[in-house]
């Protein structure tokens, strides 16, 4: 769990990080400064509504039956999935121009007023806060009852995601970040699997979905969870040692289709053809 909540709030801790960046210099360049304040507004906000709705979704769900846990439980893994699917194709495609439609649209909102900066900073950096509360409470659902594993793996991912872009900022480091995002996004991939096959075993649970005694293998000998690897494994990729068969079918084909659609070549726009000259 330590591992794949590490790589998640690096992961979206360094989107959120960089978008902040992006504008916080774009003020400080344009000598815009008094706009900052509205700015550093709006990320509270944000930050403090995606906390929110992580302790509501973590602490609050005990009061629900065992069913209703695990009904809840499975369809928020399953949006968890949806939201880092969406999120890995986003940043792969928007990686390049990110920067310049951030600029673009606090231009746009530094025209029309102060709540307009504070309201696009809050939703550039909301969208990244709501989509790890979702997956912060899909992790500690799949982690043992009582471990602290998840929390302390999102805090060090995102502590280390803020000091890279703070570096970033400030010119004291450099790397490709296109880079860095396609192989996160390669790992993150094989972490949504094994959310999305926990999720389904959730509902199975819940009696939502049939094939809850179906395995397609139980390694608990050959693997069991309490071993040094099953624990890795499980941390990393959610790896149960009794898999249903629905679960290994649903890993399967999500790693069998997300991961070459990731990983193919992205078109590169052809230049627009130069005008024809009027010479003869």
């Amino acid at each position: 769990m330590l591992v794949s909540s590490a790589l998640i709030g690096l992961r979206e801790g360094l989107e959120a990080a960089l978008v902040v960046s992006i504008l916080v210099a774009f003020l400080v360049k344009t000598e815009r400064g008094h706009a900052l304040r509205w700015v550093w507004l709006g990320i509270g906000a944000a930050v403090v509504l995606s906390v929110a709705v992580g302790a509501i979704l973590t602490y609050t769900t005990a009061q629900l039956s065992f069913e209703h846990q695990e009904l809840l439980g499975g369809g928020l893994s399953i949006i968890a999935v949806a939201f880092v699917t969406v999120m890995i194709f986003w940043m792969r495609k928007a990686a390049r121009t990110i920067a310049a439609e951030l600029r673009g649209k606090m231009d746009e909102a530094l025209d029309v007023g102060p709540l307009a900066v504070l309201l696009l900073s809050f939703l550039a950096v909301g969208r990244e806060g709501l989509e790890t509360a979702v997956f912060f409470y899909s992790t500690v659902q799949t982690a043992q009852q009582g471990t602290t594993q998840p929390l302390i793996g999102f805090a060090v991912g995102i502590l280390v995601a803020v000091a890279l872009a703070y570096l970033l900022y400030r010119g004291a480091v450099r790397f490709d970040l296109g880079k860095f995002f396609k192989i996160t996004g390669v790992l993150l991939v094989f972490v949504a699997a094994g959310v999305l096959g926990y999720g389904l075993h959730d509902l199975q649970e819940a009696a939502f979905l049939p094939g809850l005694t179906t395995l397609a293998f139980d390694a608990s000998n050959a693997i069991p969870e309490t071993s040094w690897y099953g624990v890795l494994l499980k941390g990393i990729f959610n790896y149960s040692q009794q898999t249903t068969v629905l679960q290994a079918v649903a890993w399967v084909a999500y790693v069998a289709i997300v991961l070459p659609l990731f990983l193919r070549p992205t078109r590169k726009r052809a230049p627009a053809p130069a005008a024809a000259s009027t010479k003869e």
